[in-house]
């Protein structure tokens, strides 16, 4: 005997209501996919459940593309049949459609930070692993690329100190030969006021006073020993000169 025809109308039940909801929801399912590789289609199936969970298929795993180009479609439908606009029936259903992709939006920035992944399948699962794989592969050849361009400022600065530097050591060795020369410099000039010194009169006087005692007598003999004793030192012609006089 066959199965009667189910009279569409909302189960009472709540029990029954979530089995036979689970139920069609995968019937649902299969049959989007099977009309989409059937017939090479383009699908996308959005289901809402009673507790506001949200179940959804697209044939190529990208519904935002789906609804970007439903919404190109019904704004090109639009142009071709003039609308007010203003009408509180266009606004609300401008404010659905906002609001049905800020709830996409939503969702896909949760499955990117790994939360509420339960609803999605092992092809859509595989399908946001390659994404953010292809995100991370970017992601670490920019900061990569911000590493090198670090490194050559780094190496730059680098070189410009080392050469600042040898500048500065080049100064400075300038600098301490230049102070060696001059305290030479200083060193000879004071050895040249030696043989003045000794030309100084004033030292004949010192070594006649030397000789003289209080009488007026000459100590040391007769002045041919005075004589030979002044041939016998080193000094001055004038110093001799005054002696034998």
């Amino acid at each position: 005997m066959g199965r009667g025809r189910v009279q569409l109308k909302r189960i009472e039940n709540k029990i029954n209501r979530q089995v036979t909801f689970s139920k069609r929801r995968s019937g649902l399912l299969k049959k989007a996919h099977e009309i989409s590789v059937l017939c090479d289609a383009e699908v996308g199936l959005i289901v809402f459940s009673t507790k506001g969970k949200l179940f959804e298929y697209a044939n190529d795993s990208c519904m935002e593309r789906i609804l970007e180009r439903y919404e190109r479609y019904s704004f090109a439908e639009k142009q071709l049949v003039p609308t007010d606009h203003t009408s509180p029936v266009s606004w609300t259903l401008e404010h659905a459609k906002l609001k049905a992709r800020l709830e996409v939006l939503q969702r896909n920035q949760k499955h990117y930070v790994g939360e509420d992944l339960e609803s999605l399948s092992m092809k859509e699962l595989q399908n946001l692993e390659h994404q953010l794989d292809s995100a991370l592969k970017h992601i670490r050849s920019r900061k990569n690329q911000l590493m090198h361009e670090s490194i050559s400022v780094l190496q730059k600065k680098d070189r410009a100190l080392q050469e600042q530097n040898n500048q500065l050591s080049k100064k400075v060795k300038e600098r301490e030969k230049e102070v060696a020369q001059q305290n030479q410099w200083e060193i000879n000039s004071s050895s040249f006021v030696l043989p003045q010194q000794l030309d100084s009169p004033h030292l004949g006087e010192a070594y006649q006073s030397t000789n003289v005692i209080d009488n007026g007598e000459v100590e040391g003999g007769s002045s041919s020993q005075q004589q030979g004793a002044a041939n016998n030192t080193v000094m001055p012609q004038w110093m001799l000169r005054h002696l034998n006089n």
